[in-house]
């Protein structure tokens, strides 16, 4: 079910509200498609991981147990690789239109708790 513009704007208002109130919460709870885990990770993670294995094979049956205990490390290091997201963004630097922004919106969210208080009060 579609939102609509209204419930959009509310929303979005809430959502800047969480960035600027708990930036560090708000940015781990993001779905931003930049912050997933990239395809290209996840191929170079698997070549290390293969790569990993055939050391560890190469270990067990000809080279003794340090060559293979160094392919088990190789592949645990390719599997954690392409599993692992990237480098996040660094924090955007904030200024006093940042704050004055929050103040607005903590106007709002007191002007919705208000309303949601009424709400209660009038209902029997």
């Amino acid at each position: 079910m579609a939102l609509s513009e209204h419930e959009q704007r509310l929303l979005d208002q809430l959502e800047q509200q969480l960035h600027a109130e708990d930036p560090k919460f708000a940015n781990s709870m993001a779905t931003s498609a930049g912050r997933g885990i990239s395809s290209r990770r996840i191929v170079l993670g698997a070549l290390l991981a293969v790569v990993g294995l055939g050391v560890l094979l190469l270990g067990i049956t000809e080279a003794g147990i340090l060559v293979g205990v160094l392919g088990f490390l190789i592949m645990g290091a390719g599997v954690y690789y392409a599993t692992t997201r990237g480098r996040k963004n660094p924090p955007a630097a904030t200024d006093g239109r940042k704050e004055r922004e929050s103040s607005t919106q903590r106007g709002f969210m007191n002007n919705l708790e208000s309303k949601w208080d009424e709400r209660k009060r009038d209902q029997p």
